[in-house]
């Protein structure tokens, strides 16, 4: 097996066993492109969409939060209803549906998913003697169709003639219809309005975990500018979103540029901020250029004027928009695989989640020595509730020896293992003999070292929360 698929598989299965992330309806066999968020996963998931929100927060962003259900001239505006798909094939001996352009992409062929279905046909004809179906190995592949992406619903729809109705393909666009709303509420140009929630997509073959769902979660912000403005402002969000990455602990070399090759007809500059996942190189993060498309195309649409009146250049203005969109779910499957870690700690193979701290699901866990000893489990609970007040990520664990534990809050990524024994008490009898200068005192165990400090009990919250910080 190849190292990057064995990563990945090692992953996978991790945050099964630990609860991070389980597939979707999988008591019914599953439902492809569909996970469910654990416990962890919910903590981890919950972190990332915190610390990004607390990014933005730190420019004139305002933030929204929009209906997923819109009504279907929204998506006729954005030009997703004509032009929002994706390359379909069908193998014709196992009838698996594919993507076309994933298939050519195993033989080094690029096809940009941005082409027309006859430009695709064309490359997809070229080269159909080297394709094979992924899933029977034939050579038997139908016409390459433009298979749109929107997902539909019966919500309001009565009768036959009723306007087709749509899930959200992204979060974008319900910023864009509220952008004169929010204007009028006390902003001016230049603002951003970022978001973050669930969009869909009807992805013909998801992949790659939480990489490519059908139901995913976006963070997305828009920002409003004066044309003349735009291309600057453009290059300091880029060199913004590169520098937040720092914020999430994430390796250097595992992070790079990629600009669009084929731009969409609107867009003035696009590019990518690309992550090495295990199964290589892919989009982590958008920052694009988008002109003034969308809020011209919405005022087109629905007859408002969105334009803006400058009144220190007494100038009228549709503003060009910057747009900075990265996935929830690809920021957690990232930050699972620069965290994941095998070494050797006392002799032993050990799995650990290197998180940052102020990324990691749970902060610290509370240990007493014994689960036996009432004593020791009273301490320990009490000094749990007191931490737990200011830092609710801590967990309380008393299951088994203290090394399986340690064991398993590596396992998870706890930064922090503190450890109630019996010089904790200060009892004589029991103690280390050091009970004066020991009590009320705790072992505090580092994650990454394995190295152990006694800590004052008093003391305990504020090292935590400096730590944090």
């Amino acid at each position: 097996m190849d190292a990057k698929d064995d990563l990945m598989e090692k992953i996978v299965s991790l945050c099964k066993r630990r609860g991070f992330v389980y597939q979707g309806s999988e008591i019914y066999g599953g439902f492809a492109g569909t996970y469910d968020w654990g416990p962890l996963g919910v903590a981890l998931r919950r972190n990332v969409v915190d610390n990004w929100t607390n990014a933005m927060q730190q420019h004139e962003v305002a933030l929204l939060d929009s209906s997923i259900f819109t009504a279907g001239k929204v998506w006729e505006a954005s030009g997703h209803v004509a032009g929002f798909s994706d390359p379909m094939v069908i193998c014709n001996s196992c009838h698996t549906k594919l993507r076309a352009d994933h298939l050519l992409e195993i033989i080094g062929v690029v096809a940009d998913e941005k082409m027309s279905e006859a430009q695709i046909n064309a490359i997809f004809d070229q080269h159909r003697d080297k394709l094979h179906c992924p899933v029977c190995g034939k050579k038997d592949f139908g016409k390459v169709l433009a298979k749109s992406l929107l997902a539909t619903s019966t919500l309001g729809m009565f009768e036959e003639g009723d306007a087709q109705v749509y899930l959200r393909g992204e979060t974008a666009q319900g910023i864009f219809i509220n952008y004169k709303n929010v204007l009028d509420s006390g902003y001016s140009v230049p603002f951003g309005i970022a978001q973050v929630g669930k969009a869909f997509r009807n992805e013909i073959s998801p992949r790659q975990f939480l990489f490519r769902k059908r139901e995913f979660e976006q963070m997305e912000m828009q920002y409003f500018v004066a044309p003349k403005d735009a291309p600057r402002v453009y290059e300091e969000w880029r060199k913004e979103r590169m520098a937040y990455y720092d914020q999430l602990g994430i390796q250097k070399e595992k992070l790079r540029w990629k600009q669009h090759e084929n731009l969409v007809f609107y867009a003035k500059d696009a590019w990518d901020i690309q992550y090495e996942y295990p199964f290589g190189w892919s989009e982590l993060e958008g920052i694009h250029y988008r002109g003034d498309y969308d809020l011209s195309q919405h005022q087109k649409f629905s007859g408002v004027d969105l334009s803006f009146y400058d009144e220190e250049t007494k100038e009228r203005y549709i503003p060009h928009v910057i747009e900075t969109s990265v996935g929830v779910d690809r920021t957690v499957l990232m930050l699972l695989a620069d965290a994941y870690t095998e070494d050797k700690m006392n002799g032993e193979k050990r799995t650990v989640l290197k998180f940052v701290p102020r990324m990691a699901p749970v902060k610290a866990a509370v240990f007493p020595l014994l689960k036996n000893k009432p004593e020791l489990v009273a301490k320990a609970r009490e000094i749990y509730s007191m931490l737990k007040k200011e830092i609710p990520q801590i967990v309380f664990d008393d299951n088994g020896n203290i090394g399986k534990r340690y064991r398993r809050q590596d396992e998870i990524g706890t930064p922090w293992c503190i450890t109630v024994d019996f010089d904790t008490l200060g009892d004589p009898s029991t103690s280390s003999g050091q009970e004066t200068s020991l009590k009320d005192t705790v072992t505090l165990r580092h994650r990454d070292t394995g190295e152990q400090e006694r800590v004052s009990v008093a003391e305990l919250h504020k090292l935590l929360a400096d730590q944090l910080k």
